[in-house]
């Protein structure tokens, strides 16, 4: 196993995590229940099915899923094809649409918010009156994930971390926000601070990382005419950086610094730029 991912079918999340030895992604059988009945215990309901079903055997195993404590636990999961078996099984007025989905639309979160995130070099909605605020930040994030995520662009209110690093309470965000905004941006060195306490901040629930490189690269062209070629990064420098940084900026400074471009209309370098971002958050 390589690689795990979210799809969502009517903002319903279902994991998938692919499975190397047999080349194919499987699904959590308790997550398609859920999605297509809205049982209030599809665990339940899934392990009745699996009973009056004896076939769905066939595509079906066990595999570690992430749960919502962060933890891999083991789970039943089920291949394309014993998916459409279940979606057929299931009463439920959305199965036509569930069908119409497995066919053409299992592509992962990140892949659907990517293609969204190429198209903003030439959008129009954002309000680059706001550089350097919470207000373009939270509008660039409804834009990556308005239709995936039903928080997209809402300042979370749940206090999270990561790593074992605890990012800004959730109480006290709103001014920890309000604060970040004062500071001043007119150099580098400026407008890396304010990067930093906003990626200690972590506004969202999830696409921090995404939303908040996009936020700086705007911030760059419009003080200091400069954009990060972030293809000259890599992933591990970054990630090891950036979690040094509320102790030690010096590092993930140099790294950004020597990755700067005065090339800013350059569309290759923004394609690229969103391509090494989202690489960024993949799980190896």
């Amino acid at each position: 196993m390589i690689k795990s991912s979210l799809r969502l079918f009517l903002n319903k999340k279902i994991r998938a995590v692919w499975d190397d030895d047999d080349s194919k992604w499987w699904y959590s059988s308790i997550d398609v229940v859920f999605a297509l009945t809205n049982s209030k215990n599809p665990r339940i309901y899934w392990n009745a099915i699996k009973r009056r079903h004896p076939e769905l055997n066939t595509f079906c195993r066990q595999l570690k899923l992430y749960a919502d404590d962060g933890k891999k636990y083991l789970s039943d999961v089920l291949d394309e094809n014993g998916v459409k078996k279940l979606g057929f099984i299931l009463p439920s007025k959305n199965n036509a649409d569930f069908q119409s989905w497995i066919e053409g639309h299992l592509d992962p979160i990140d892949e659907q918010s990517k293609r969204k995130a190429h198209t903003l070099f030439k959008s129009e909605i954002l309000d680059f009156s706001c550089v350097g605020k919470t207000k373009l930040l939270k509008q660039i994030h409804a834009y990556l994930f308005e239709g995936i995520y039903d928080f997209a662009g809402k300042i979370r209110t749940k206090t999270i971390s990561k790593g074992g690093f605890m990012f800004a309470n959730g109480d006290f965000l709103p001014q920890v926000l309000k604060d970040i905004d004062k500071m001043t941006d007119n150099t580098f060195p400026e407008i890396l601070d304010k990067y930093i306490e906003m990626n200690i901040a972590h506004p969202f629930m999830e696409g921090n990382g995404r939303s908040t490189r996009i936020w700086l690269d705007l911030l760059l062209k419009a003080r200091i005419q400069q954009c990060v070629d972030w293809s000259k990064i890599e992933k591990n420098d970054y990630l090891s950086a950036m979690k040094e940084s509320p102790v030690n900026p010096k590092p993930i400074f140099d790294l950004l610094n020597n990755a700067l471009t005065d090339d800013i209309n350059n569309r290759e370098i923004f394609m690229s730029g969103i391509d090494c971002s989202y690489y960024y958050e993949e799980e190896e």
